[in-house]
């Protein structure tokens, strides 16, 4: 167990070793991420365990805790999004070994058997980003404003005159 992230690792290694690393990374640190969020403060507290399961197959087990700043396209009000991610990554070092992967990994490629730890968890979060941002609870402003058939009826057209004068001659 370690608690610096070093920035790269040797996966193979990791894996023979059993190695896990738990920490906190600021989300300021994150620049990819920090392009889709409102602001750039908070933390991602981050799990991370490499190992081999019962089938012999390398993973990188990854758990990220995090409350990311959003924008929320319909009040266009700044709101916390609580993410919670949990996914087992299988090791595969060319694309054609992810057709063996079982259900349940996700594959991570890793042809120069170095990894980015940082990389690999901002890659997590940007995968765990809803493609509209919708605060909870926000009010649904479409409904509010939909026309009713009700109102259309009680309005005066403005052509009827029209149709007056033209019955009139």
């Amino acid at each position: 167990m370690s608690v610096a992230l070093p920035e790269r690792v040797d996966a193979s290694r990791m894996v023979q070793a059993r190695r896990s690393f738990q920490g906190r990374l600021p989300l300021a640190s994150l620049a990819r991420l920090r392009q889709s969020l409102a602001a750039s403060d908070g933390v991602a507290d981050y799990d991370l365990e490499f190992g081999r399961d019962e089938l012999g197959i390398a993973y990188l087990a990854v758990r990220v805790d995090a409350e990311l700043p959003l924008t929320c396209q319909r009040t266009l009000e700044v709101f916390r999004l609580p993410v919670h991610v949990d996914q087992r990554l299988g090791l595969v070092h060319d694309e054609s070994e992810e057709a063996a992967l079982p259900p349940g990994y996700e594959p991570l490629l890793i042809a120069d058997g170095a990894l980015n730890l940082a990389d690999v968890v901002e890659d997590e979060l940007i995968l765990a980003l809803p493609v509209v941002p919708l605060k909870p609870g926000a009010p649904l402003e479409w409904d509010d404003a939909a026309p009713d058939e009700a109102d259309d009826e009680a309005k005066p057209n403005p052509f009827a005159a029209l149709a007056k004068l033209k019955k009139a001659k």
